[in-house]
């Protein structure tokens, strides 16, 4: 019996569009990662934390637009009112960095992504980014509803508003700030390992971890010590920070002379955790 061979079309074709390039797939993970932070195109379970978060928070700048409307007390300022949601923010984090980076490790699908024109730097910048807004955005958004009851309050008409103004974007650039700090820190503690327990607890005890180490340092009789404590925490360094750039600020820490110090530390420290992480992917892209 003789056999024939036959080649049957099953209708695959060459591509012949625009190839998009690495831009196209930093945006696509871009918005990915800004989608997944707030639990968009997952399940319900996923958008319960951080719409808790985001919820806890603006309900917080209503109360306190609500209170200076009734009574022209402004028990918060807009800094004042980033340190106060310091800790939802430090949760917030722990439990969106692992999302970004531990659940990709743990799918095992960085090879996938690394086999495309798509560099280390491509990828870190993108989770970075995502959840720098993220967390920005957390802060931003009740700094504005704020905002917004004072505006609407106003007594003198625009110049009032103006002032209000001047006060928030200094605000919104503290909270870039702390977005900053926070992002680089949670995103390098997550990608080190593929398990997001793990990745949020060690977020969460960083930062449990450093902060007694301020408290036992200002009761130290050195002034320069007092000083310098806040240097020891992340929530407090940023703090620090804001006090020297808007010493109208008033976050209860006394940084005296050392105002540059806390500057140089923060930029110093976001910088370090943005190599690293630069340095742990290029690693492995290299595998």
């Amino acid at each position: 019996m003789s056999e024939a061979s036959v080649i049957h079309d099953i209708g695959y074709q060459r591509y012949e569009g625009p190839r998009l390039g690495r831009g196209a797939v930093f945006n696509s993970l871009y918005v990915h990662g800004l989608r997944a932070a707030y639990g968009f195109g997952r399940s319900a379970k996923a958008k319960i934390f951080p719409w808790l978060v985001f919820g806890i928070v603006s309900l917080v700048a209503v109360i306190l637009a609500a209170v200076r409307a009734q009574t022209g007390l402004l028990p918060l300022n807009y800094i004042q009112f980033a340190d106060a949601m310091s800790w939802l923010i430090i949760f917030f984090v722990a439990i969106v960095a692992p999302e970004l980076v531990s659940r990709d490790m743990r799918a095992g699908v960085l090879p996938l992504y690394f086999s495309r024109p798509l560099r280390a730097a491509d990828y870190v910048g993108a989770k970075v980014a995502a959840m720098v807004t993220a967390v920005w955005a957390l802060l931003a958004v009740p700094q504005f509803i704020m905002f917004l009851g004072a505006a609407f309050t106003a007594k003198n008409g625009m110049s009032d508003v103006w002032k209000e103004l001047g006060d928030l974007l200094p605000a919104w650039g503290y909270s870039l700030l702390w977005a900053l700090l926070f992002t680089s820190i949670g995103l390098l503690i997550a990608s080190l390992t593929g398990k997001r327990a793990f990745a949020a607890g060690g977020i969460v005890a960083v930062f449990l971890m450093t902060t007694p180490v301020v408290g036992v340092l200002s009761i130290l009789r050195s002034t320069d010590a007092q000083e310098l404590a806040g240097l020891a925490s992340p929530m407090t360094l940023v703090s620090g920070v804001g006090q020297w750039l808007v010493p109208d600020a008033n976050t209860g820490l006394f940084i005296g002379r050392f105002g540059p110090v806390y500057l140089i530390e923060a930029i110093t420290l976001i910088a370090g955790c943005l190599l690293l992480l630069l340095a742990r992917y290029r690693k492995v892209a290299s595998l």
